[in-house]
């Protein structure tokens, strides 16, 4: 840990990269991200299973007061916050690319207080990469929304905490924040790009199904669940141990057991697939679990220091993102947490991952091992769970 704490000091005091080293962006013009073919896609699967995702917090700052989360303005130390340069980001990119990352989710903190944030979206299109960005709402006009888009931003997903406006901005401390919000989904729905409502399971919400209509009525239509979080042991701070987000198993088994059934009664598209919320309610029973996480093999976080991580859970990092390379990858069917940028697409992805291995075993002539991959019967599963969210995959 000595080392690693070494590591970390060198790597923030002295980044590798300098900002004059990079050229600026040239805004001048929309970006139109590469498209690959189907034979191309096809090839990436059997290759590597398909593309990969990264969570990339480019700051600790935010401007929120979310009683739930450590990023909250109101509780974190000024003297830690950290974000990163755009050298930096745009190092962090290519290296992303290399390692098969298809899809990049800017978070923070709040990731539109970043300055460098049109520059680093822009960056990750030009490259192929699809750049998602997960936002409080609270800071969106006009004006940047359009220039995201021109820059290829794909996807943007908001912060919702409760079906009543009142609730919802009390705990965010963000007045009018709906408003914007409302606004946002309208203008992003003219430009073709695809919102979806980020929902924290917590006491906040006393009726799971008054939630679409709300939904529908801020101009969203899909909506994915964020699992209460009262510990993680990484960098990241989206956590807390409010009374919000604190459950006896039983009543957490039951907000699972109540967000399946909202999903089935209302129709209303919710992007956690039926399976892995299914696969939580196991995990809180200590029942076996049928889908070990992909977070390490396919899915990363990596932080405001450059740090990489399997996921939020885990405490050490895998390594510096200028270190990170096919060796460092971890595959080893962890089910530590219930994190669901995670545990969810290692349902949805389950079955991608399957054909490359069996496709490997097949170059190596292991017949025996493609076979077993090939008719693994958890492949049906994923394949339902894909399909269950073909809408929303295909717009992303």
């Amino acid at each position: 840990m000595d080392d690693y704490r070494m590591s970390l000091v060198a790597l923030t005091a002295n980044p590798p990269a300098a900002e004059t080293t990079k050229p600026a962006a040239d805004f001048s013009r929309p970006v139109n991200r590469p498209k690959k073919s189907v034979f191309q896609l096809v090839g990436e699967v059997l290759d590597h299973g398909g593309p990969g995702y990264l969570q990339f917090a480019i700051t600790n700052i935010c401007n929120a007061r979310c009683d739930f989360c450590g990023f909250a303005v109101d509780r974190f130390d000024p003297k830690q916050r950290r974000s990163v340069t755009l050298a930096q980001a745009k190092d962090a990119i290519d290296i992303a690319l290399k390692n098969h990352i298809g899809y990049l989710l800017f978070v923070g903190g709040e990731p539109l207080v970043h300055k460098e944030i049109r520059a680093m979206v822009r960056h990750a299109a030009e490259r192929g990469i699809h750049p998602m960005i997960c936002t409080n709402g609270s800071l969106w006009t006009d004006q940047n929304m359009r220039e995201l888009a021109r820059d290829g931003l794909s996807s943007v997903i908001m912060s919702i905490d409760s079906h009543e406006v009142a609730k919802h901005e009390k705990n965010r401390g963000l007045p009018d924040v709906c408003r914007k919000i409302q606004r946002a989904n309208e203008v992003f729905r003219q430009l073709g790009i695809q919102t979806t409502a980020s929902v924290t399971a917590s006491k906040l919400i006393d009726d799971y199904d008054r939630l679409p209509a709300f939904l529908t009525e801020l101009g969203f239509l899909s909506c994915t669940f964020s699992y209460p979080l009262t510990s993680l042991a990484s960098s990241y701070l989206s956590f807390s141990d409010s009374k919000l987000v604190s459950y006896a198993t039983d009543e957490l088994i039951q907000v699972f057991e109540k967000i399946k059934q909202m999903k089935k009664r209302s129709a209303y598209p919710v992007v956690n697939p039926t399976e892995s919320l299914t696969e939580m309610q196991r995990h809180l029973r200590k029942q076996p679990e049928k889908f070990g996480c992909l977070g390490g093999h396919r899915y990363f976080y990596l932080d405001w220091h450059l740090q990489l991580y399997r996921c939020h859970f885990w405490e050490t990092p895998m390594c510096t993102v200028y270190e990170w390379d096919d060796s460092k990858r971890i595959r080893d069917g962890c089910t530590r947490c219930m994190i669901d940028c995670y545990r969810d697409p290692s349902v949805l992805q389950f079955a991608a991952v399957s054909a490359s291995d069996a496709w490997h075993n097949l170059k190596r002539g292991r017949l025996r091992a493609a076979a077993r991959s090939i008719l693994d019967r958890r492949n049906l599963t994923s394949l339902k769970a894909v399909w269950e969210n073909r809408q929303w995959i295909g717009k992303v």
